[in-house]
């Protein structure tokens, strides 16, 4: 019992009295964990993983001795990192790959996550090449059926795109397979995966043990996640990839202008009740918690003023039980080295944190922003449009307080459009990529995972460069 007290004492969380052992003293050992509040899977990851003793939190961190927090995967008892690789942006260079997978797997980063789509493809070919000099039992990988585009929905060019993610990873097994961006109707998921025969297939190489673990990400019409996770019975998901973050836990119903869209909250919570963990995408918001408004940044750091905004907002995911891993793309060593910070061990975020981020996610929700988080999808646009840095200007405008209101009898308006507008072709050098050559053709709209109306806020941008 000493072990567990120590172990409870570092992962911060409430201890469970001695008194209350004694009065429990009949528990089993796996119920006993499962009632402390952060969960069994971290509890039983952390002392069953032999190599990576725990610090005590009072200790300096010394980056030789940096330990990882782990979660175990319901049914294979895997250990998984609650820090995961993202690899949708990559830098195009593989000796540049090779130094950061290098170095999470040193650090005890085991999950990494791509799909067929990320970097055109090159994605699956630089992680695999990153991998596969290390031991397959270091890491995990996880990657995804992107079958998006119709041409793409028979089950033969399905299973071709399964069969090339095996060679480019250079696998023989996929340990993490996902059904990639659920969420486009109901018309959607049995033209992509149902009526074609592709879950049944997948189902199948499940069952054989080239897939160990199906699962989903989800966008979208929450109507398809919940139909499948209503038919769990059937599918038996292993895992569910969700965006997920302290904003969109209660402020996402809406970010894509439609109701049938589901707040973090709800995914989350569902997923718990069916008994599936979760996996979570998009923990800084497309990297926008890195660009708060400065007067919310100044309440963080009153708080704790050496963490960077991105360490508050893992901690806040990591702190949630159900989850397995948080996802990060990191493309940069700074950022990798940091997020093996934030997570060795994690810190998990106390009741007042959770109240400061909750009022912090409250005042952003009033912020006027496009909820882009800068994936690309939408690209390329047949116009040249340059969507996602029209977008990323346009909020960082908003964000700064820098967007130059309507009202023209502003003495200060003439100034803030003058450099707004200086700013905006500073961003966008090239006059092809202004928001002005939309010609509203809506191919974009499809590709969105926010759902967002895009040639409709690209006119909003369009209408703030004719105000003057």
């Amino acid at each position: 019992m000493k072990e567990m007290s120590y172990l409870c004492g570092v992962l911060n969380q409430n201890l469970v009295t001695l008194h209350t052992m004694e009065e429990n003293k009949n528990m089993s050992r796996r119920e006993f964990i499962r009632r402390m509040s952060f969960g069994a899977g971290s509890a039983v990851a952390l002392m069953a993983f032999e190599p990576f003793k725990l610090i005590a939190k009072e200790q300096p961190m010394n980056p030789a001795d940096i330990r990882m927090t782990y979660r175990v995967q319901h049914g294979s008892g895997e250990q998984i990192s609650l820090l995961g690789f993202g690899m949708m942006r990559l830098p195009n260079n593989q000796e540049e790959v090779n130094k950061l997978v290098d170095y999470a797997i040193e650090h005890g980063v085991n999950y990494f996550d791509t799909a067929p789509m990320y970097m055109g493809g090159q994605s699956e070919v630089l992680m695999g090449n990153a991998l596969s000099r290390h031991p397959r039992n270091k890491y995990f990988v996880a990657t995804k059926m992107s079958n998006q585009n119709q041409r793409q929905w028979t089950l033969e060019a399905s299973k071709q795109m399964y069969e090339q993610s095996m060679k480019k990873l250079k696998v023989d097994y996929i340990d993490y397979y996902l059904l990639h961006g659920i969420g486009g109707g109901m018309d959607n998921l049995k033209g992509r995966f149902l009526d074609n025969g592709v879950l049944d297939f997948l189902l199948k190489e499940r069952e054989a043990g080239r897939i160990k673990h199906l699962g989903f990400s989800y966008h979208g019409d929450v109507r398809d996640f919940d139909y499948l996770l209503d038919n769990q019975a059937k599918y038996h998901w292993d895992f569910v990839q969700i965006q997920m973050n302290f904003l969109d836990w209660r402020h996402a119903s809406m970010r894509g202008g439609r109701r049938s869209d589901a707040d973090a909250e709800y995914l989350y919570d569902k997923c718990e009740k069916t008994g599936v963990q979760c996996v979570v995408m998009e923990p800084l918001r497309g990297g926008a918690f890195g660009r708060m408004a400065q007067e919310l940044t100044d309440q963080l750091k009153a708080v704790h003023p050496d963490d960077s905004t991105a360490r508050w907002a893992f901690r806040w995911v990591g702190s949630h039980t159900n989850i397995l891993t948080t996802l990060s793309g990191m493309n940069r060593m700074d950022h990798l080295e940091e997020n093996v910070k934030t997570f060795s061990p994690l810190d998990p975020c106390t009741e007042a944190e959770n109240r400061l981020l909750a009022s912090i996610a409250d005042q952003m929700s009033g912020f006027p922003t496009i909820p882009c988080t800068t994936c690309s999808y939408c690209m390329p646009c047949p116009f040249g449009v340059n969507i996602p840095g029209n977008f990323a200007y346009y909020n960082e405008a908003v964000t700064n307080h820098t967007l130059p209101l309507p009202d023209k009898s502003d003495a200060g308006f003439a100034a803030a459009f003058a450099k707004f507008e200086d700013g905006y072709k500073k961003a966008l050098a090239d006059k092809k990529q202004w928001a002005e050559q939309c010609q509203d053709c809506e191919e974009c709209l499809s590709k969105c995972p926010q759902q967002i109306r895009i040639p409709n806020q690209l006119a909003r941008i369009v209408e703030t460069l004719q105000k003057k």
